[in-house]
């Protein structure tokens, strides 16, 4: 049986959807891709369904994917926003004669197990679970920046973190910054960048 999610999931596009659907029970909607930069009342639809229940972002790993997402964190600033993040996984999807310009899966691509451990990631309220996972926290903008994530010299570090997490290359230092808040403390951090090399 799916797992049943309390947020909806926004997604850009119909396949992303489908692929969406197999993984998990939730309201999913479509930015129809950059659709949305022009659909004032589909965005109207997005913040009233976030100040209802929050959504989560889940756009592809590409540049696309983040123009999307980052249109949609700006239109929904002040509404519960959670984001999911698909690895950067080289491929083509099923449907497509030849791989993205960046040659990487993206929503529609990658197996329901993926999505799913995506969505965990995020902090999704899963509604047959008890609660949705503790926000780990407490890392701040200083403590990358003590820990070479930040300024300069740290974008081989950061990097390489990313790679270790599964996550993708594009994401912002910001959006990292979020993302560990739900994975670890400084201390796991700490050890996790002990173990990494920059490539």
């Amino acid at each position: 049986m799916k797992k049943k999610i309390r947020e909806a999931i926004v997604v850009e596009g119909r396949y992303d959807k489908n692929a969406v659907s197999q993984a998990v029970d939730a309201l999913i909607l479509e930015t129809e891709g950059f659709g949305i930069f022009r659909d004032a009342e589909k965005l109207k639809l997005i913040r009233a369904v976030a100040e209802k229940r929050g959504v989560i972002l889940l756009t592809d790993p590409d540049s696309a994917g983040f123009l999307i997402r980052n249109h949609l964190k700006g239109a929904l600033a002040g509404v519960s926003v959670k984001e999911a993040y698909i690895p950067d996984i080289l491929g083509k999807e099923r449907r497509k004669t030849a791989p993205s310009r960046e040659g990487k899966l993206g929503v529609e691509g990658v197996p329901p197990e993926v999505i799913l451990e995506a969505l965990r990631r995020a902090g999704a309220t899963f509604e047959d679970e008890e609660s949705a996972p503790e926000v780990r926290g407490a890392l701040t903008k200083a403590d990358f920046l003590e820990l070479g994530l930040t300024g300069p010299g740290s974008r081989a570090k950061r990097a390489a973190l990313l790679r270790a997490l599964d996550l993708p290359e594009r994401l912002t230092a910001n959006a990292l910054l979020d993302v560990l808040n739900l994975l670890m403390d400084k201390t796991e951090l700490v050890s996790l960048l002990s173990s990494l090399r920059p490539q």
